[in-house]
């Protein structure tokens, strides 16, 4: 069925979507006459953003071309930011990493610090990759917090000192801009680390899912879902936040947040690390306990399993709200005995139908899993049809058209 929708936004979103692959299927699909879909694909190959390719011959033997969006045309800067450490990466559209940096950098040393030192390994990045400046067409950044998507603010977040309200996306603007020579207008977007996880596991392997949840159990524990291939953020940024569910049975256990009883406080790396701690095991983080863990240490293998099947009991009730076809379990402690707590938990306390189809699974992407999140975020950002039709009209004079009515020319 022909639809209304017909800017050249749109076809670039039916081919960027594999829905069409060919100037026949673009008119099948619009309703568009062969010239109007011509001029169209003319505005985005003047932009640089489609690639064509031979097809299969056609039933006159002329080969027909392939259309498909081109990844290389421009490229995502993009950050994963935990709470002592990050990640940095140039990657092309498709999320492919063209270089990479990853060192110590801790978010309580406050987002001024932060951010110039982010840009500063940008502008190496892009040195080293070549890729000059002006290619940069979007910032894609994971932060270890609550963020309202829609501001791109850190809200009152636990363990983020100098962040709450802060206006990231001017403050890295200035600096890429300084140190790296980007456009000061480069869009900067923010997310939180578990959302972009979860976004770019589900659209690197698991793309068919329909309800996908990610579980990153780490400092603390923090939850992504995907539904129908977009992130689910609720009202204003709070979905996912697992770790600040309450445990009746645990009203001693203080969390970061100042409350008591959350899961976190009681199942997180750094919950478990401190019990081992108490035992007179050195640890302090769940990359210690991580370690520990490996070594086979009685008391962390205990303490692992216990904190996996506390998070089990709770996952047990998301499990059967949101009846997701993929859980993934990432983060420090997820292929260890923590995972095996959880398994014992959920499958006990989820309702059969619940899990019937579940598979309960572990990070693919590993470190690399919110980079590819942040890239796919940058991108659906700006080449969704609105957004590109404007950014078209900059780019080569293209009027941002109003869809036509359809033609059967």
């Amino acid at each position: 069925m022909a639809t209304p929708s017909s800017t050249a936004g749109h076809l670039l979103e039916l081919i960027r979507t594999g829905q069409a692959g060919t100037r026949g299927e673009l008119q099948s699909l619009t309703g568009l006459s062969r010239s109007t879909v011509g001029q169209r694909l003319d505005q985005l190959f003047a932009a640089g953003w489609l690639a064509s390719t031979p097809g299969q011959l056609s039933t006159g033997g002329r080969p027909s071309l392939r259309l498909a969006f081109d990844p290389g045309h421009a490229a995502v800067l993009a950050a994963d930011l935990d709470t002592t450490h990050a990640r940095a990466a140039v990657l092309d559209l498709a999320g492919a990493v063209l270089a990479e940096h990853d060192g110590e950098l801790r978010v309580a040393d406050g987002p001024e610090a932060v951010l110039d030192t982010l840009a500063g390994w940008f502008a190496d990045l892009l040195a080293a990759t070549g890729v000059p400046a002006p290619r940069v067409c979007g910032v894609g950044l994971s932060l270890p917090g609550p963020v309202d998507f829609a501001s791109g603010l850190v809200i009152r977040p636990p363990i983020m000192p100098g962040w709450d309200g802060y206006p990231i996306g001017e403050r890295l603007q200035r600096a890429l801009a300084g140190r790296a020579g980007t456009d000061p207008r480069v869009p900067v977007l923010t997310d939180n680390d578990a959302n972009l996880m979860a976004f770019g596991e589900q659209r690197d392997g698991w793309p068919d899912c329909t309800t996908f949840v990610l579980v990153k159990v780490s400092t603390g524990i923090g939850a992504g879902v995907v539904i129908d291939g977009q992130v689910f953020r609720g009202v204003d940024g709070g979905a996912g936040d697992l770790g600040h569910i309450r445990l009746h049975d645990r009203p001693d256990a203080r969390c970061m947040c100042g409350s008591y009883g959350c899961l976190a406080a009681v199942a997180s790396g750094r919950a478990v690390a401190g019990q081992l701690a108490g035992l007179g095991v050195a640890a302090e983080s769940g990359t210690d306990v991580r370690a520990l863990l490996d070594d086979g240490h009685p008391d962390a293998v205990r303490l692992a399993r216990e904190a996996g099947q506390r998070v089990g009991e709770v996952l047990a009730t998301a499990v059967t709200l949101l009846n997701p076809g993929v859980l993934m379990i990432a983060g420090d402690l997820a292929e260890t005995h923590f995972l095996t707590g959880i398994r014992e938990l959920l499958y006990q306390r989820a309702l059969p139908r619940s899990t019937r189809s579940l598979q309960i699974v572990t990070s693919r992407l590993g470190d690399r899993a919110a980079l590819k999140g942040a890239t796919a975020m940058v991108v659906d950002h700006l080449y969704a049809p609105e957004q590109a039709d404007v950014r078209l009209a900059a780019l080569v004079g293209a009027p941002a058209l109003r869809a036509p009515a359809p033609s059967q020319e």
